[in-house]
């Protein structure tokens, strides 16, 4: 029942990836600050503009970078006619835009999508050059549940989930998502296992789509501290929500905000 590759990660997109709470609202104080107000922002790893373009329709001037030409083209049709936002396609380890903005933000996780230290910091370098002095970088994070990486390190993609039923909006097709994890203690990368099956009116699964192998590298906070040193920058702050709640021990998230000097 397997089929040719159809990318409906990037079709399906603006449907599976819900926001956090209070993230807009999080964004949007920072990008009305001085130095961002002044200068614009920076995402990075923007994929299709769920962010980027939001904070365009509030008055932001935002450029939104992404290695995805396909995410890309999805952001663009989505922005047509604003002149206050702008697209690039870079790697987010090494890119030059010839602009220095006042805030420069990474949602949704993204970071984790570098597996190396080098990379790591070849990112967060790359983005502190991109800043003015007093600049701000805000980069979310998931903050690691160790009894669920234990779990999936022992039981690697055994436990099969599903994602709520979402409706194609071109097809119409009914699509739902499968899923799986597993663990490698000794690189701490999550390995994400996922399909997407096409539903039909009985809810019987008529094709079957198979992603491919995604990899995430579960980031803790002292070495996250670390890193953030190392490029230059300095830790103004580190929430546990976007309502800028304390990180503690219920924490499902780091909100991290540093600083160029």
């Amino acid at each position: 029942m397997n089929q040719p590759h159809q990318n409906l990660n990037v079709e399906l997109y603006d449907l599976y990836v819900a926001d956090w709470p209070g993230e807009m609202d999080f964004y949007h104080a920072f990008a009305q600050q001085p130095h961002a107000n002044q200068t614009g922002v920076l995402e990075v790893a923007c994929g299709t503009g769920r962010v980027t373009i939001r904070l365009a329709q509030a008055g932001v001037h935002i450029t939104g970078l992404d290695h995805s030409l396909e995410m890309l083209a999805v952001a663009q049709s989505k922005s047509a006619g604003m002149d206050n936002v702008h697209w690039v396609q870079a790697d987010m380890r090494d890119f030059d835009l010839d602009a220095r903005f006042g805030l420069a933000i990474i949602p949704g996780h993204s970071f984790q999508n570098i597996h190396t230290a080098d990379d790591q910091l070849a990112c967060l370098t790359c983005i502190q050059r991109h800043l003015v002095p007093g600049g701000t970088l805000i980069v979310h994070l998931d903050h690691q549940e160790l009894d669920w990486l234990c779990d999936i390190g022992k039981n690697p993609f055994q436990t099969v989930k599903y994602g709520s039923k979402l409706t194609h909006p071109v097809t119409g097709q009914i699509c739902r998502r499968s899923y799986a994890w597993a663990y490698e203690r000794a690189t701490q990368t999550a390995n994400f296992h996922s399909a997407w099956e096409i539903l039909d009116e009985n809810e019987v699964v008529v094709g079957r789509y198979d992603n491919e192998p995604l990899r995430f590298h579960c980031v803790f906070r002292q070495e996250m501290e670390h890193l953030a040193h190392r490029a230059g920058f300095e830790v103004e702050a580190l929430y546990g929500d976007f309502l800028r709640g304390a990180l503690g021990e219920d924490s499902t998230e780091m909100i991290w905000v540093l600083k160029r000097p």
